[in-house]
């Protein structure tokens, strides 16, 4: 009876709402709370970022945002929760929201339709999923490009999102959508953001740490190459984050391909160390084996967070019972 309560209330959600993801992914239609989060960001940013303790603010505004967010769906799931039904279909819309993996696949997949058609149409279209100044790329650097975010995203869009929801149940997935919608808009290393985005960044360096790991592991393994995990370890220092190296470096191993190298981020120019040792031409058929490495990944980490998100629970009701 316990293990049926516990499937119902963790495992269950977590397979609906990401079948939902793998099924509709985010339709422009619905509004989505990640928008809400951007605006909130945005009005604090804008109205924080000025001259004088940067980085104070920034930190406030970030703490604030944060806690407000995982406050708030806490409060949701708590009152929601004597009603099994509606708990349900509450919390399997939350992760259906909170996961980002069809999305990014299909305009990666564009990416590169729209790239063998011109390089210009590839420039506009990577232009959606990176934050990097795209004028003047070539054909290889919009593909190496969309093959880096595809990497990225498996583990901000996927694993990280589940494995929050492992530790702390939808407030804690919650939360972390907030740290990394903070961190993809004010964590860049410019002169704007450097300081006022400083805690945002190492928030979400702390919040990836395990995931971007992990994100790199079910690469590996799903792909049958596991015997790359040094190559992996080595290469990932090489990148500027602490965690997306991970991610890039288990990809560039699987494909036998090399990221990295200098990008322009509004109007300035960041150099980058290569990741990976192999310089060669991005193609198709590399975008299409990603695709399905990622969609192997999010398949094993579904299974794990199921099972895991169960055990939890019947740990908490064991509690609770006793």
């Amino acid at each position: 009876m316990e293990w049926l309560t516990a499937f119902y209330l963790c495992s269950l959600p977590v397979i609906a709402g990401w079948c939902a993801d793998r099924i509709w992914g985010d339709p422009l239609w619905l509004p989505h709370p990640i928008v809400g989060f951007g605006k909130a960001i945005s009005a604090g940013e804008k109205r924080l970022n000025q001259e004088g303790h940067k980085m104070i603010k920034g930190g406030i505004l970030a703490v604030l945002l944060i806690g407000t967010v995982y406050a708030l769906t806490d409060i949701i799931i708590h009152a929601i929760q004597p009603y099994p039904v509606v708990y349900i279909a509450v919390v399997s819309t939350g992760i259906f929201f909170f996961l980002a993996g069809k999305t990014l696949i299909d305009e990666v997949r564009e990416v590169f339709y729209a790239t063998d058609r011109s390089t210009e149409e590839g420039r506009q279209r990577v232009a959606r999923i990176v934050g990097r100044d795209t004028a003047s790329l070539d054909a290889q650097e919009i593909r190496t490009a969309a093959l880096e975010t595809l990497s990225e995203n498996l583990s901000d869009g996927v694993i990280a999102p589940l494995f929050w929801y492992i530790v702390a149940g939808l407030p804690g997935m919650a939360a972390y959508k907030m740290i990394n919608t903070l961190d993809s808009m004010i964590g860049y290393r410019t002169e704007r953001y450097l300081k006022f985005g400083r805690t945002a960044a190492r928030i979400d360096d702390a919040a990836n740490y395990i995931p971007a790991r992990l994100t790199a592991l079910l690469m590996l393994t799903v792909s049958g190459k596991t015997g790359l995990w040094s190559f992996v370890k080595k290469q990932a220092r090489n990148h500027l984050s602490p965690n997306s190296g991970w991610c890039e470096a288990a990809l560039a191993g699987i494909l036998s391909c090399r990221f990295g190298g200098a990008h322009d981020y509004f109007g300035e120019r960041i150099e980058k160390p290569y990741i990976g040792e192999n310089q060669r031409e991005i193609e198709t058929k590399d975008m299409e084996k990603a695709i399905k490495i990622n969609r192997q990944a999010e398949i094993v980490m579904v299974i794990l967070t199921a099972l895991l998100a169960a055990l939890r629970q019947m740990l908490i009701l064991s509690v609770w019972g006793s």
